[in-house]
C-alpha cells in the first residue's frame, strides 16, 4: 500500500502558476503520495492516512532559493562593511574573513545556519553558490555542504565555484584561502562533484553546476568557453554573478568594449541552462537577449539594497519573458537570509521603482512609482515555479498533480496577519517570517509546528557563536 498524506481545511492554496491558475479553484485539501502530490481538492481522509489540519493555514509551493552563499552565514553584520557597496565590503568581509574557514567544522556549522534559517521560512529547494575553495584545501568542501542538506532533508543544486586568478579589485591582502586554483584542478573538481553528487531527474534531490565566481574577475577570458564546454558535455547548468552594479558594467565596457552580458555571450555563457545572480543594470537590448537566450536572473531584491546596488528591472524582464527567480544571496550581505523576508521585499521594491511610474504613465498611473508593478502571485511564481525553471528542475515548484510535494503550510497566528481579508496574501504582505505548520520536501514532513525534528537550536546558537568569538579573538 502506497504511503498517503492529506493536508486539510486550508484557508487557501496558492499554486506558484501564473495568471488565473495562481490560486486553486477546486479547494484547499492537498492529498500526498509516494512523495507527489496526488490530487488537490475538496478531500475526505482515506483508511490509515496521516492528516495534518491545515485549519487558520494557508499553503504555498516550497520556495526555491537560487542564488546563496552558505559559509556567510557567520558574517552577519560585520561593522567593518556594513555600510560599504560591494567592491569594498567584498574586499573588508567576504575575502578577509575566508581565513576563519580554514576547517571543515566552521563550513558546516555555517551552512547548518543558513539552511535551518531557510527551511524555516519555508524554502525547500537551496541552490548554494559555494565558491570556498582553494589548492590543497585539507578538507571536501563540496561534501560537507550536501551532507548538510541532506541531513535536513532539503533539496540542494551545488554551484561549484572557485576563481582561477586573483582578483586585482579585492584580493591584494588575500589570506590564503582566497588563492586561485587551475583550470585544470576546477574543471577537474566540476567532474569529480558531478560524477559523486548530480542527479539529472525532474525531482533531484542533488544537482551541480558550473559556477565560477565572476567571469570579468575571477578567471581569464579565455577560460570562460572550455568551461561552458565542459558544463554542456556533462548535462550540467552554468551559474555566476553578473552586472550588480554601475561599476561593474563601466569596467566591462572600458576593459572589454561591451557589457558585461555581451562579454559572457561571446563565450558561450547565454542560454536557457545559464542563470546569473543579480543582473541588477540591464539594457533594454540585455533585456531582449536574456528573452531571447532564456537566459536566466535569480533577483537578490535584499542584497542589491543592502549594498547599494540598485534595483534589477523585474517587470520588465517578465513582460518580455525573461526566466526569473527569487534568492537571499549570502547573509553577509543580507542579514535576514531567509525566503519569507526576500519574498516581502520583491513585494514592495518594484513598486517604489520611479522607472514603474514612468512605464505605466502613458496608462495613468501615478508618477514615481506603479502599485502594481510586483503582486503577491507574482512573487509567489518567481520563487516558486521560475526558480525551479532556472535550476532545471521541470518536477518541482507548482502545486499540481503529479509534481513533487514540496510545499510550506503557513499558520496565519501572528499578530501581523490578524484582520487579513485575503489570507492567501499573508505570507508575502505581511512581512517578517510566519509560523510554520508544516514544510515538506518530497511529501517528507521536515518542519513540525515550527521546529525541526531532532534540532537542538539552542546548541546551534552556541555553536554559531563560538565561531564568532572565535573570529573576534583572532
Amino acid at each position: 500500500m502506497s504511503e498517503s498524506l492529506l493536508i486539510r481545511g486550508a484557508l487557501a492554496l496558492l499554486t506558484g502558476l501564473p495568471g488565473a491558475a495562481a490560486r486553486s479553484s477546486t479547494g484547499t485539501d492537498l492529498r500526498v503520495r509516494d512523495g507527489v502530490i496526488d490530487a488537490i481538492g475538496t478531500l475526505a481522509p482515506e483508511p490509515g492516512e496521516r492528516v495534518i489540519d491545515a485549519r487558520g493555514c494557508v499553503v504555498y509551493p516550497g520556495w526555491v532559493n537560487t542564488h546563496h552563499h552558505l559559509f556567510q552565514s557567520l558574517l552577519k553584520g560585520i561593522p567593518a562593511g556594513i555600510d560599504l557597496p560591494l567592491v569594498p565590503w567584498l574586499a573588508a568581509v567576504p575575502v578577509a574573513y575566508r581565513r576563519f574557514f580554514d576547517g571543515e567544522q566552521a563550513l558546516r556549522v555555517a551552512a547548518r545556519v543558513g539552511l535551518v534559517e531557510l527551511a524555516l521560512s519555508g524554502c525547500t529547494t537551496v541552490a548554494d553558490h559555494q565558491y570556498h575553495y582553494w589548492p590543497g584545501m585539507p578538507f571536501d568542501a563540496s561534501e560537507a555542504v550536501f551532507d548538510e542538506a541532506t541531513k535536513l532533508g532539503l533539496r540542494f543544486v551545488l554551484a561549484r565555484g572557485g576563481q582561477t586568478q586573483a582578483r586585482a579589485m579585492t584580493d591584494a591582502a588575500a589570506p590564503p584561502q582566497v588563492q586561485p586554483e587551475t583550470l585544470d584542478g576546477f574543471l577537474t573538481s566540476i567532474e569529480r562533484d558531478v560524477r559523486r553528487f548530480h542527479d539529472p531527474g525532474p525531482m533531484s534531490m542533488r544537482r551541480v553546476a558550473s559556477a565560477i565566481t565572476t567571469p570579468n574577475w575571477s578567471c581569464r577570458a579565455e577560460e570562460l568557453r572550455p568551461m561552458a564546454e565542459q558544463a554542456r558535455a556533462l548535462g550540467i547548468r552554468l551559474h555566476s554573478h553578473l552586472s550588480e552594479t554601475h561599476d561593474y558594467v563601466r569596467w566591462a565596457r572600458e576593459v572589454h568594449g561591451c557589457t558585461p552580458l555581451q562579454f559572457v555571450a561571446g563565450h558561450g555563457w547565454v542560454g536557457d541552462d545559464v542563470w546569473y545572480a543579480h543582473m541588477v543594470h540591464l539594457s533594454d537590448d540585455e533585456l531582449k537577449l536574456c528573452a531571447a537566450t532564456g537566459t536566466g536572473i535569480a533577483h537578490c531584491p535584499q542584497s542589491n539594497a543592502r549594498l547599494g546596488s540598485g534595483i534589477a528591472r523585474i517587470p520588465e524582464a517578465l513582460a518580455l519573458g525573461v526566466p526569473v527567480g527569487l534568492a537571499v544571496d549570502g547573509a553577509a550581505s543580507n542579514e535576514a537570509a531567509d525566503m519569507a523576508s526576500e519574498a516581502h521585499m520583491a513585494w514592495l521594491v518594484h513598486r517604489a521603482d520611479p522607472r514603474a511610474g514612468t512605464r505605466a504613465r502613458a496608462g495613468g498611473v501615478q508618477e514615481g512609482g506603479h502599485a502594481g508593478a510586483m503582486t503577491v502571485e507574482d512573487v509567489v511564481h518567481i520563487g516558486t515555479a521560475g526558480g525551479a525553471r532556472l535550476l532545471g528542475l521541470p518536477g518541482v515548484g507548482t502545486l499540481q498533480p503529479g509534481m513533487a510535494a514540496d510545499l510550506a503550510v503557513y499558520d496565519l497566528d501572528q499578530p501581523r496577519h490578524f484582520g487579513l481579508h485575503d489570507p492567501a496574501l499573508g505570507p508575502v504582505v505581511g512581512g517578517g517570517r510566519p509560523t510554520l505548520r508544516a514544510l515538506l520536501v518530497q511529501g517528507r514532513v521536515v518542519v513540525e509546528n515550527d521546529a525541526i525534528p531532532g534540532l537542538d537550536l539552542a546548541a546551534l546558537r552556541a555553536e554559531a557563536q563560538a565561531f564568532v568569538n572565535t573570529m573576534l579573538q583572532r
